[in-house]
């Protein structure tokens, strides 16, 4: 898929992102992929191609910027090694929710300006970390997200967190998808239940399942990483953004 680099200035600095769009010529509804707690790396890109060859422009961004420099981390080793871990753990504990706010403004004002995106409503879609970030993004933005899903995300709705996502549910406009994952403690029963609470109560349109698979079932480099539960993720993802952005 046709792939294009390049920057985004921000309020805190330039943001690397790269904007993955199908193999025709055209315009096409926009996307933010956001991926997981690892960053963006090639995994990200072929998924962003993925997404782009069902009819999106997508926009992946390297959602550790502000670090200058940022070395990858290697998924297959990064939790066993204590240092790495912890540049991981400061890393992710450095995306405020105020700084994912700012930064998606920023990339919905790129995506505006770029001929090969159609409509003024996006989608978002993130992983792990990312699936936070992603509805957080829509939570905030409620003028310009129609679509939001979140894969194996965590701390989705968290009772003592006052930037947990499940606060914002009476500000979405968004159709949402929640995919978890099976004995994951990072979206226990108890906040499931929650988000589905507030979302019910706030009467968003929502959709929120648990698949038989560990957590990081959608990402092909993760350890964890479930071949079925990741197609049954690819097909929902479509249906979703299909219903709400069309493309």
């Amino acid at each position: 898929m046709p792939k294009v680099n390049a920057t985004v200035p921000t309020e805190d600095g330039v943001c690397a992102v790269t904007l993955h769009t199908p193999a025709e010529q055209g315009s096409w509804p926009a996307v933010i992929l956001y991926p997981d707690a690892v960053g963006v790396r090639d995994t990200f890109a072929a998924m962003a191609d993925r997404l782009a060859g069902l009819g999106y422009a997508v926009l992946l961004p390297d959602v550790y910027y502000r670090a200058g420099g940022f070395a990858p981390f290697d998924i297959a080793t990064v939790f066993g090694d204590a240092a790495e871990r912890e540049r991981l753990f400061s890393l992710m504990q450095s995306l405020t929710a105020e700084r994912i706010v700012r930064d998606a403004n920023a990339f919905l004002e790129f995506l505006a300006g770029r001929s090969e995106v159609s409509g003024d409503r996006v989608g978002t879609t993130g992983y792990c970390m990312g699936g936070r970030i992603s509805l957080i993004v829509a939570g905030s933005r409620p003028d310009r997200v129609a679509a939001a899903a979140s894969f194996h995300g965590g701390h989705l709705a968290l009772a003592d967190a006052p930037d947990s996502p499940h606060l914002l549910a009476d500000r979405f406009t968004a159709n949402v998808l929640v995919a978890g994952a099976e004995n994951d403690d990072s979206f226990s029963p108890e906040q499931q239940e929650r988000l589905e609470q507030a979302f019910t109560a706030a009467g968003v349109k929502h959709r929120i399942e648990i698949y038989p698979a560990g957590h990081g079932f959608a990402v092909p480099d993760n350890p964890t990483y479930d071949a079925a539960a990741s197609e049954r993720h690819w097909k929902a993802l479509a249906d979703l953004y299909a219903e709400s952005l069309g493309g």
